[in-house]
């Protein structure tokens, strides 16, 4: 069983994604920390992202490994700096090339292998899982979505930043998430949209697993 979730920034599906796979008792994969993890690589090693040779030789020295909901880059656990401010700010330039969406989503497809998984992103149930079993689209208004995320940098501890300014850098990767040639984020045709913001968590999850048989 395969079950598809993928929606914008800040919509909560990340957080949904993984508590319904401990309630069903199946894998979790979080495809969005792959992406971050690449960016997060190219940032450390001064790749160009318009550069497509420097990129292709760099991604040939990219592992990436979950283990036990931890992410690890060429054996590194790397599932706190892929959530800082300068990968929030990058992720989606470098999830728009088009070499490393499709070593992504081989490698998805591999680690996905014939189990039954969840995975949230912004292609899953359009590229990725396009004959997923079950597809959700999770979605909220921009200002519900910034909100959560700057409560999430305050919950850090990080106070040199304003609600403005990651309002911003979220309508900017919205922006660049649903035009980008390849991939753009998207509902599949047959996913079910839930939109989160006035649900809570709990409310959310009965939705959801209202439809899953």
């Amino acid at each position: 069983m395969i079950i598809a979730f993928d929606g914008p920034a800040g919509s909560g599906k990340s957080t949904v994604a993984k508590i319904i796979s401990e309630k069903l008792g199946i894998t979790y994969l979080d495809t969005g920390a792959m992406y971050r993890a690449v960016t997060l690589y190219f940032l450390e090693n001064d790749v160009d992202f318009n550069d497509e040779n420097q990129v292709k030789i760099n991604l040939e020295k990219i592992e990436l490994e979950f283990i036990n909901d931890k992410l690890y880059l060429n054996n590194k656990d790397v599932s706190v700096q892929i959530r800082e401010k300068n990968v929030n700010d990058n992720v989606s330039f470098v999830s728009a090339i088009r070499i490393v969406r499709k070593k992504m989503v081989d490698l998805q497809r591999k680690m996905s292998g014939k189990k039954s998984v969840v995975l949230d992103g912004r292609d899953i149930g359009t590229v990725v899982f396009p004959n997923a079993d079950y597809k959700f689209y999770v979605t909220a208004s921009v200002d519900v979505r910034a909100r959560r995320r700057y409560e999430e940098e305050l919950q850090k501890g990080k106070t040199n930043i304003s609600f403005d300014e990651v309002k911003k850098s979220m309508e900017n990767r919205d922006y660049i998430d649903s035009n980008r040639e390849v991939t753009p984020l998207r509902k599949a045709d047959d996913a079910i949209e839930i939109d989160t913001s006035g649900m809570s968590i709990e409310q959310v999850l009965e939705k959801i697993l209202s439809y899953i048989k």
